[in-house]
Protein backbone atom coordinates (compact mmCIF):
# COMPACT_ATOMS: atom_id res chain seq x y z
CA UNK A 1 0.00 0.00 0.00
CA UNK A 2 1.44 3.45 -0.88
CA UNK A 3 1.67 5.54 1.55
CA UNK A 4 -0.39 8.65 1.06
CA UNK A 5 -3.41 6.39 0.35
CA UNK A 6 -2.35 5.00 4.00
CA UNK A 7 -2.13 8.40 5.33
CA UNK A 8 -5.31 9.36 4.21
CA UNK A 9 -6.67 6.36 5.55
CA UNK A 10 -5.79 7.59 9.15
CA UNK A 11 -6.73 11.27 8.39
CA UNK A 12 -10.50 9.89 8.61
CA UNK A 13 -9.71 8.42 11.63
CA UNK A 14 -8.04 9.11 15.21
CA UNK A 15 -7.87 6.13 17.24
CA UNK A 16 -5.24 3.19 16.61
CA UNK A 17 -3.29 0.55 18.72
CA UNK A 18 0.45 1.72 18.86
CA UNK A 19 2.91 -1.34 19.25
CA UNK A 20 6.73 -0.79 20.33
CA UNK A 21 8.99 -3.19 21.48
CA UNK A 22 9.98 -4.21 25.31
CA UNK A 23 13.05 -4.57 25.75
CA UNK A 24 12.25 -8.52 25.33
CA UNK A 25 11.25 -8.21 21.85
CA UNK A 26 7.89 -9.10 22.46
CA UNK A 27 5.23 -6.56 21.22
CA UNK A 28 3.86 -4.28 23.54
CA UNK A 29 0.21 -2.45 22.63
CA UNK A 30 -1.39 0.87 23.54
CA UNK A 31 -4.61 1.98 22.59
CA UNK A 32 -4.07 5.63 21.96
CA UNK A 33 -5.17 9.02 19.99
CA UNK A 34 -3.46 10.52 17.31
CA UNK A 35 -3.29 13.31 14.64
CA UNK A 36 -1.16 13.10 10.95
CA UNK A 37 0.24 16.78 10.13
CA UNK A 38 0.32 18.08 7.05
CA UNK A 39 3.61 16.98 7.19
CA UNK A 40 2.86 13.54 6.80
CA UNK A 41 3.74 12.66 10.24
CA UNK A 42 1.42 10.93 12.93
CA UNK A 43 1.88 12.46 16.41
CA UNK A 44 1.35 11.09 19.70
CA UNK A 45 0.67 12.66 23.25
CA UNK A 46 2.72 10.53 25.52
CA UNK A 47 3.78 10.84 29.31
CA UNK A 48 7.53 10.41 29.86
CA UNK A 49 7.00 7.23 32.08
CA UNK A 50 4.93 4.86 30.18
CA UNK A 51 6.28 1.90 28.36
CA UNK A 52 5.55 2.96 24.83
CA UNK A 53 7.61 6.63 25.57
CA UNK A 54 10.59 4.37 26.92
CA UNK A 55 9.97 1.22 24.57
CA UNK A 56 10.04 4.20 21.63
CA UNK A 57 13.46 5.65 22.66
CA UNK A 58 15.28 2.29 22.95
CA UNK A 59 13.90 0.89 19.91
CA UNK A 60 12.03 3.54 17.59
CA UNK A 61 10.87 0.78 15.46
CA UNK A 62 7.35 1.14 15.54
CA UNK A 63 3.66 0.48 14.08
CA UNK A 64 0.00 1.73 14.25
CA UNK A 65 -2.71 -0.11 13.38
CA UNK A 66 -5.98 1.62 12.66
CA UNK A 67 -9.50 0.18 11.35
CA UNK A 68 -12.64 1.72 10.30
CA UNK A 69 -15.48 1.44 12.59
CA UNK A 70 -17.15 -1.21 10.39
CA UNK A 71 -13.96 -3.68 11.97
CA UNK A 72 -13.25 -5.04 8.40
CA UNK A 73 -11.04 -2.46 6.84
CA UNK A 74 -7.37 -1.43 8.35
CA UNK A 75 -4.23 0.10 7.68
CA UNK A 76 -0.87 -0.70 9.63
CA UNK A 77 1.67 2.06 9.08
CA UNK A 78 5.43 1.51 9.99
CA UNK A 79 8.09 3.83 10.66
CA UNK A 80 10.45 5.46 13.20
CA UNK A 81 9.48 7.50 16.13
CA UNK A 82 10.76 10.33 17.28
CA UNK A 83 10.35 11.56 20.65
CA UNK A 84 10.40 14.82 21.75
CA UNK A 85 12.12 16.16 25.08
CA UNK A 86 10.01 16.03 27.63
CA UNK A 87 7.88 19.69 28.50
CA UNK A 88 9.64 21.70 31.05
CA UNK A 89 7.78 24.57 30.60
CA UNK A 90 4.88 25.79 29.66
CA UNK A 91 6.40 28.19 26.55
CA UNK A 92 8.84 25.72 25.27
CA UNK A 93 8.85 23.60 22.09
CA UNK A 94 7.37 20.77 23.43
CA UNK A 95 4.48 22.17 24.97
CA UNK A 96 4.01 24.28 21.49
CA UNK A 97 3.80 21.15 19.42
CA UNK A 98 1.40 19.24 22.39
CA UNK A 99 -0.96 22.48 21.49
CA UNK A 100 -0.84 21.64 18.17
CA UNK A 101 -1.53 17.64 18.32
CA UNK A 102 -4.47 18.63 21.11
CA UNK A 103 -5.87 21.28 18.50
CA UNK A 104 -5.47 18.36 15.47
CA UNK A 105 -7.46 16.08 18.26
CA UNK A 106 -10.35 18.29 19.76
CA UNK A 107 -9.89 21.80 18.58
CA UNK A 108 -9.43 25.11 20.72
CA UNK A 109 -9.33 24.21 24.57
CA UNK A 110 -11.12 26.03 27.19
CA UNK A 111 -7.83 26.97 29.08
CA UNK A 112 -4.67 26.90 27.54
CA UNK A 113 -2.96 28.62 30.31
CA UNK A 114 -3.78 25.27 32.19
CA UNK A 115 -3.35 23.04 29.43
CA UNK A 116 0.36 24.17 29.43
CA UNK A 117 0.86 23.87 33.21
CA UNK A 118 -0.96 20.40 32.57
CA UNK A 119 1.68 19.33 29.65
CA UNK A 120 4.38 20.13 32.29
CA UNK A 121 3.46 18.34 35.44
CA UNK A 122 2.12 15.75 33.50
CA UNK A 123 5.93 15.02 31.74
CA UNK A 124 4.53 15.18 28.57
CA UNK A 125 6.26 14.51 25.16
CA UNK A 126 5.39 14.01 21.50
CA UNK A 127 6.06 10.80 19.90
CA UNK A 128 6.08 11.49 16.19
CA UNK A 129 5.95 8.01 13.25
CA UNK A 130 8.11 8.85 10.29
CA UNK A 131 6.53 6.51 7.87
CA UNK A 132 8.42 3.71 6.11
CA UNK A 133 6.14 1.17 5.28
CA UNK A 134 2.05 0.45 5.09
CA UNK A 135 -0.42 -2.36 4.21
CA UNK A 136 -3.49 -3.35 4.87
CA UNK A 137 -7.00 -3.41 3.71
CA UNK A 138 -8.13 -0.11 2.96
Amino acid sequence: MELDKALTYLKDRQQGVLVTQKRDGRPQLSNIIYVVGDDGLVRISVTADRAKSINAIRDPRVSLHVTADDFWSYVVLEGDAEVTPVAQSPDDATVEELIEVYRGMRGEHDDWDEYRATMVKDRRRVLRIHPTNAYGMA
